[in-house]
């Protein structure tokens, strides 16, 4: 298969990637005890960096499926990969919108720490 035709389900999941490295995942990596706060803490303080350049790739990936869906439609081409790009922007969305959603509340992750220790 040609990789072009999953430039948008790359493109989100590469900024989903980049936007989970402030919230999620030191938060994985203390929920599963394999390194301590300072890792968090050292990661955090990116967060300004790292949320919105996830928010802006999601929708940057949005935005290339469904432009490359529409030229589809208009010249009758089959749209290639569609299963796995729609599977990637959903996987890259509910990562985004967990970072989004532990960076606003932030006694929801504090909450989910005491929890697990």
């Amino acid at each position: 298969m040609n990789l072009g035709n999953f430039k948008a389900g790359l493109v989100s999941f590469s900024s989903a990637i980049i936007a989970s490295l402030c919230c999620l995942l030191p938060l994985a990596v203390l929920l599963l005890g394999l390194g301590s706060g300072a890792f968090m803490m050292v990661t955090m303080q990116y967060r300004t960096i790292f949320l919105p350049i996830g928010v802006i790739g999601v929708a940057l990936g949005y935005y290339l499926h469904f432009r490359e869906k529409r030229r589809c439609t208009s010249l009758g081409c089959a749209l290639a990969g569609r299963k796995t790009n729609l599977a990637l922007l959903f996987f890259a969305t509910v990562i985004v919108a967990g970072a989004l959603v532990l960076d606003i509340f932030p006694e929801l992750t504090s909450n989910i720490l005491q929890g697990a220790m």
